[in-house]
């Protein structure tokens, strides 16, 4: 599975009540929520590059599959992460949150979750997560779904 590609947010579920949850202000909350965001993802290998256009804001992160990493964030925060492949997943930690990208034909798709909580019903299945089918945690889910740009 290559992930490359430029992709336009199309779609997002519960991105205040996320936020929220994850302690950022209300601020930073409204600026963001209806920016639109271009992402482009350049994989060769087992090595990735994000750029995450945003509004006026750029973000570029850098990171190889098994390797801890810097990860810019939206706020400007610098935090340690760690990416993996789960099957055909792409599967990202940091800072508590886990976040799980998916290519399903030409739509990519980002769930992303505090961790500590359960597995979202159909994200994990055999991949080290809680297995059996359990209720989604939300608001503490943030859906959001690409489409190529």
């Amino acid at each position: 599975m290559n992930f490359s590609g430029k992709y336009r947010r199309q779609s997002q579920e519960n991105f205040e009540a996320f936020m929220k949850a994850i302690g950022e202000c209300d601020e930073l909350i409204q600026k963001w929520k209806n920016t639109e965001s271009v992402t482009e993802i350049v994989q060769n290998g087992k090595h990735f590059k994000f750029i995450i256009t945003a509004g006026p804001k750029v973000l570029q992160n850098e990171f190889t599959l098994g390797e801890e990493f810097e990860l810019e964030t939206l706020t400007g925060e610098k935090v340690k992460a760690a990416a993996q492949l789960e099957g055909d997943k792409l599967v990202t930690t940091f800072k508590g949150i886990k976040s799980v990208i998916e290519l399903n034909g030409d739509i990519l798709t980002t769930v992303s979750w505090r961790s500590e909580l359960v597995a979202p019903r159909g994200v994990g299945r055999g991949q080290g997560l809680k297995g059996e089918e359990q209720p989604s945690p939300l608001p503490f889910l943030l859906s959001i779904s690409a489409t190529p740009y």
